[in-house]
């Protein structure tokens, strides 16, 4: 709910992300995504993503679920208009799906999307130790963390900075908005929504990968202590790779730890890891973006 107040019921907000995030059938395999209430400008795209997945898992069978999604983002989405979703079946196999997935507005793609799903099955098993960082019951939130700069924050960019949002995010080393310094291009943040939601699995996946859009790409930028606040500087996703590991639920605390290994060209790669709570390593994220300064 992009034009929410901070009085707006935690509820309220979190129905209007799921509302946002379940796609209307128009025909078989072609779905309609809705427009953000209030949107302006360039469609966020963890939205296009989470929309996209959602129209991918509606034409998939329910024994199989999505493990993993590779996107390119080719145009800005629009705030002004629907998103067209078109699904193409590649593949239908005993253990696994796969599937394509086109993003349209006005007649041309903004984005496509491959989508792989398995009948879930036992087998070999490790994964990488969640990091040891304070828990979110120790931390600020970021709305909590902009309201006490609010006399730093020009009147232009409050009514974006402070509304209220679906997810929480609480970072554990919070970055300064308008005094940047050249830091190492790693960070840890918590998230969940900010009131329960049910079981739908689906939706959970959704809401994920909606979140994994979020902090990611500006991680590169931190070791040139540079952000878009402070510095003439064009930002914009240009892939984004999701693999989903394990259960989750969305409503409870996960931990978001990213990192940039390389940036050059105008681009920045980044990584991220997400975490359950208890420490199980439930899905990781790759994303290169556009990461330009300007004269």
């Amino acid at each position: 709910m992009d034009n929410a107040s901070p009085d707006t019921p935690p509820e309220a907000l979190v129905q209007g992300l799921v509302d946002l995030l379940e796609v209307e059938e128009l025909d078989t395999d072609l779905y309609r995504g809705r427009r953000q209430p209030g949107g302006f400008g360039r469609v966020f795209g963890g939205q296009v993503i989470a929309q996209a997945l959602q129209a991918a898992q509606r034409s998939v069978d329910e024994t199989k679920v999505a493990h993993s999604l590779h996107a390119y983002f080719m145009r800005p989405g629009n705030e002004d208009f629907p998103i067209i979703y078109r699904v193409v079946r590649d593949f239908e196999g005993r253990s696994f799906a796969t599937r394509r997935v086109i993003a349209m507005q006005q007649g041309q793609p903004i984005l496509n999307m491959a989508a792989s799903f398995q009948v879930p099955e036992d087998g070999l098993h490790h994964q990488d130790t969640m990091p040891d960082v304070p828990g979110p019951d120790e931390l600020l939130s970021e709305a909590d963390l902009r309201r006490e700069m609010i006399d730093e924050i020009p009147e232009k960019f409050r009514r974006h900075m402070l509304r209220a949002r679906p997810i929480e995010i609480r970072p554990v080393h919070p970055r300064s908005w308008f005094r940047p310094v050249k830091q190492e291009p790693k960070q840890d943040s918590w998230f969940r929504l900010v009131a329960p939601i049910g079981d739908d699995a689906a939706m959970h996946r959704a809401i994920l990968a909606y979140a994994s859009d979020m902090s990611l790409l500006g991680t590169a930028t931190l070791a040139h202590g540079v952000n878009w606040m402070t510095h003439n500087l064009q930002t914009a996703s240009l892939d984004h790779a999701l693999w989903l590991h394990e259960d989750f639920r969305a409503d409870d605390w996960l931990l978001y730890s990213c990192d940039s290994p390389w940036a050059g060209h105008a681009r920045g790669f980044n990584r991220g890891k997400i975490y359950s709570r208890d420490g199980r390593l439930v899905a990781s994220v790759a994303q290169e973006g556009l990461m330009r300064l300007r004269d």
